[in-house]
């Protein structure tokens, strides 16, 4: 099998089993009709479907930006195609989107990216979209929709914790958009972002492989021993951190590269 780096969106209806309970031709009807908008999307945003199971849907972007911009566009579209029902007979959509790597078999995939992205939609509101870090890491600057960190989530079948963000699709990031902050003095501030890039930086790391945590860990060894023992005024942690801060330099290129050739 093959590997790639992609983009994957995961949608699954809420509570579809009771819909199906309660009109079985009705809800699979709705659920065709939701499908039909899916498929018009992931073709106007450069998007596959992979796969469905039961109320299930798999797609897969060559952009992160535009698999976002699917996302919310399927939960507005499915939201305008309610608005005529009866609320016990509207189905909604919880949807997840990850960056990953997978593994290719023909035009199927599996692996921790479609996992990820299986386990991020559960996270999600009915209505709602939850992104991983990785997508966040990506999106967030291209695009006018508002992120709302979630933390570090603790997901069944996998390794670690995942860092995920959920989509405000209902509020833009817009300045027109945005409370008026309080006046605050300079150092505050300064401090306030300082501490901001900070959880960013940790937000990005442990979103990361484990080599590149390991790495993150060691340079901070390092550096720990070095303010102990000698001070800063002394840095001769910089010498063993070196190959380290480099790995995850490359690291670091090679997604942006990625980022850039699927958006591209």
């Amino acid at each position: 099998m093959k590997r790639r780096l992609t983009t994957i969106l995961c949608a699954d209806g809420v509570r579809y089993s009771a819909h199906m309970a309660a009109d079985e031709d009705g809800a699979l009807e709705r659920l065709r009709q939701c499908r039909a908008v899916m498929e018009d999307l992931f073709a106007a945003h450069e998007g596959r479907r992979i796969n469905t199971w039961g109320d299930a849907v798999i797609a897969e972007f060559a952009s992160v930006v535009e698999a976002v911009r699917c996302a919310v566009a399927i939960q507005e579209r499915v939201e305008t195609e309610n608005l005529g029902l009866p609320e016990a007979d509207r189905l909604r959509f919880r949807i997840g989107v990850n960056l990953g790597d997978v593994m290719t078999d023909g035009d199927d995939l599996y692996g921790d990216g479609v996992n990820v992205a299986a386990r991020l939609q559960e996270l999600a509101p009915p209505g709602g979209v939850v992104v991983s870090a990785a997508v966040h890491e990506f999106a967030h600057r291209q695009l006018a929709f508002a992120f709302e960190p979630l933390g570090e989530v603790e997901m069944k079948h996998l390794a670690g914790p995942v860092r995920s963000y959920a989509v405000r699709i209902d509020r833009r990031n817009a300045p027109e958009a945005r409370p008026a902050e309080p006046i605050r003095i300079r150092d505050a501030d300064a401090f306030s972002k300082t501490g901001r890039r900070l959880d960013e930086i940790r937000a990005w790391i442990l979103a990361q492989p484990r080599s590149v945590q390991r790495s993150a860990a060691l340079i901070l060894f390092f550096f720990s021993v070095n303010l102990f023992f000698s001070g800063i005024a002394t840095p001769w942690f910089i010498f063993p951190s070196l190959p380290f801060a480099l790995h995850i330099l490359r690291h670091r290129r090679r997604l942006r590269r990625a980022g850039e050739a699927a958006e591209g």
